[in-house]
């Protein structure tokens, strides 16, 4: 296993990534969030609130206010940011958002979060070795993804680039491209779950027009995904 490389820097604001469609987000993001948070010395985590996600189906898929709506719920009382910031910048595809993040908030060290079942698809997502290039890539474990993400064409890649999570503790800022792996119990909490038992949530949210947590701009009922 690689050690960890860090630049000299100082007053760096340490913030974790997490993208998705939080459709709905619920306690599982949560726990992954204040997790990853614990084990690499993150000052906060950014829920990255996806306006759509191209490798997932439209179908199915709540308004953008109600699944922001049901993040800043969840992310109560935490170091935990959610923000649709992707409908402003005009990005669709990751390898572009985290781009522009870097350059609109340059005092800020990244790092990516994901789950293994991510990691097993993320060969598919654009430009994932520019990705993987960017910043830092922690990948959360999730019940029967693991195996397939370690078999992944991306794990076969970035194996090379693997570091611990005590090193991602050191002081410096955090090079790529490096892989951390997080153990911790598993979470089997998962969003297509709760649609399947409640498949009317959002309606919970119907007139609510929450402010994004980085814009603090208002975002409307008829900003669909």
């Amino acid at each position: 296993m690689a050690s960890a490389r860090h630049w000299p820097s100082a007053s760096l604001i340490r913030t974790g990534l997490l993208g998705g469609s939080f459709n709905p987000a619920h306690g599982g993001h949560r726990r992954i969030s204040l997790f990853a948070m614990e084990a690499l010395g993150l000052d906060e985590v950014w829920w990255l609130v996806s306006p759509g996600n191209p490798l997932k189906p439209k179908k199915g898929m709540a308004p953008l206010a109600a699944r922001l709506a049901s993040a800043k719920v969840q992310a109560r009382r935490a170091p935990i940011v959610p923000t649709a910031i992707e409908q402003e910048l005009g990005t669709r595809y990751t390898v572009d958002t985290l781009a522009a993040l870097q350059r609109r908030y340059p005092k800020r060290d990244f790092v990516w979060l994901m789950g293994s079942d991510n990691l097993a698809q993320f060969h598919l997502w654009r430009k994932w070795r520019t990705i993987a290039r960017t910043m830092p890539i922690a990948v959360v474990a999730r019940p029967g993804y693991d195996a397939r993400a370690m078999a992944s064409p991306a794990m076969a890649w970035l194996r090379r680039h693997r570091v611990s999570d005590a090193g991602f503790r050191q002081g410096g800022r955090w090079s790529a491209p490096a892989l951390v792996f997080l153990r911790f119990d598993p979470d089997s909490r998962s969003a297509s779950a709760i649609r399947r038992s409640d498949p009317d949530w959002a309606s919970r949210y119907t007139g609510h027009h929450p402010r994004d947590g980085l814009t603090r701009r208002l975002i409307s009922q008829q900003e669909d995904s």
